[in-house]
């Protein structure tokens, strides 16, 4: 057996008795690390867990990257695009991307016998995916499109409802301006959603791609673009990439404004280039999360300091005798080490238990609740990523045992003459 670990065991048992200096202050610090790994783990538990909440719901209302005609002023209700099965299949090719879908937007008036609200009816198709709502509906159920005609039916979020003092199987008037004329649809109430973002719930509305394509004058093979949903969010930006200079293959003028006699030219942007603020903002809590795992770190590192400096004082007369039977400095700054390892390997461990219990009673009890019209979640969102928890453990094992080198240096100044006299 090593030496130095070998003599490292018997320090670390033997501390345990009662009497010694060191114990309560070995106690405090192991409990120290433990409740610092303890908050760094929920720390980014919460953290993720809110950033992926918050990006799904984005993502449910506009998918991962939207294809649409290259408009420099931003219109909602852009040119539109005949659809192109050959495009459609060539893109669904691409590694990552999971569905695509087709859609159109049109801003209108919910109008009924006490109120009106302004809405923004998106259209859509068939081939629409309803899973993210599936999870938000509240009352009633998604409508379904088909060819063999018009639906009249239409999902409105909670709050619209709410204000319009709509439920379901309810009938209501929709006036939408087209060619400086009033034009009107009727809908039926076909399901109610909420999601908690008020900037999509206040306004977004769900009916058949069909009203759409009549109220603009377009064929049934147009459409205002197409969505394009992936398996991964980490590869948002290399698949728009891909997908760009997919669209700019197929149409060189596409870095310009097509003419009218040219097939409009396309481009592709990211949900992150269509909603910057929700982003930016989802980005700055990073920064939150790093701030407290530095002070985190930083009184673990304190901790650990003042227990193997308690623990070489009082290990002053051992460090000597062994120098006396030919120990060298490095010997006995290995035992050392060996010793605070053993402290910190019990603070991750114990931290580890209670950070990941923590994190999974709220994911799967939610006995922590939030506002939902102030942080957009009725409670907590969690999500542990096992790759964070072991980053997280082996940076903070890393920089106790680095800056724990400096008051191990304190050994090299201890010689057999002064630790004799020092007992």
């Amino acid at each position: 057996m090593n030496t130095e670990f070998f003599l490292a065991r018997r320090i670390i048992f033997s501390g345990t008795q009662k009497g010694r200096i060191s114990r309560p202050i070995v106690r405090i610090a192991v409990w120290g690390i433990a409740l610092g790994m303890a908050v760094m783990i929920l720390t980014l538990a919460v953290v993720t867990g809110f950033q992926k909440e918050i990006r799904d719901k984005v993502v449910g209302f506009g998918s991962h990257i939207q294809i649409t005609t290259y408009d420099t002023n931003n219109s909602l209700e852009p040119s539109p695009i005949t659809n192109d099965s050959r495009l459609i299949a060539q893109l669904a090719r691409l590694p990552g991307v999971f569905h695509i879908q087709r859609y159109a937007l049109k801003a209108g008036i919910i109008r009924t016998d006490d109120d009106l609200q302004g809405v923004i009816l998106k259209g859509v198709g068939k081939d629409f995916n309803w899973a993210f709502f599936k999870r938000n509906i509240r009352e009633g159920t998604y409508f379904t499109v088909s060819d063999s005609g018009l639906s009249n039916k239409i999902v409105v979020s909670k709050y619209i409802a709410s204000k319009l003092k709509l439920h379901v199987g309810d009938k209501f008037k929709m006036y939408f301006i087209q060619d400086q004329q009033q034009r009107q649809r009727a809908f039926r109430v076909s399901g109610i959603y909420e999601t908690g973002l008020e900037g999509f719930d206040n306004f977004m509305v769900f009916a058949d791609i069909g009203h759409v394509q009549k109220l603009n004058n377009w064929d049934t093979s147009q459409v205002a673009g197409y969505e394009v949903l992936l398996k991964d969010f980490k590869k948002l930006d290399p698949i728009n990439e891909q997908i760009n200079s997919i669209l700019i293959h197929e149409n060189p003028d596409t870095a310009a404004p097509a003419d009218s006699s040219a097939m409009p030219a396309l481009q592709a942007k990211t949900i992150r280039e269509l909603n910057p603020q929700i982003f930016n903002w989802l980005d700055f809590t990073d920064t939150n999360a790093g701030i407290i795992i530095f002070l985190m770190l930083f009184v673990a590192v304190i901790n650990m300091t003042s227990a193997l400096l308690i623990l070489i004082l009082e290990r002053t007369n051992m460090i000597g005798l062994l120098k006396a039977m030919g120990a060298t400095n490095r010997n006995v700054r290995r035992i050392f080490l060996f010793n605070a390892s053993w402290l910190i390997g019990q603070g991750l461990f114990i931290g580890n238990v209670i950070g990941i219990a923590i994190s999974l009673l709220q994911q799967y009890t939610h006995f922590i609740h939030l506002d939902q019209e102030s942080y957009y979640v009725p409670w907590v969102p969690v999500h542990l990523d096992l790759i964070q928890i072991l980053a997280v453990n082996g940076l903070t094992l890393a920089v106790c045992l680095a800056v724990l080198l400096l008051p191990s240096l304190i050994i090299t100044r201890i010689t057999p003459v002064k630790a004799i006299r020092y007992n």
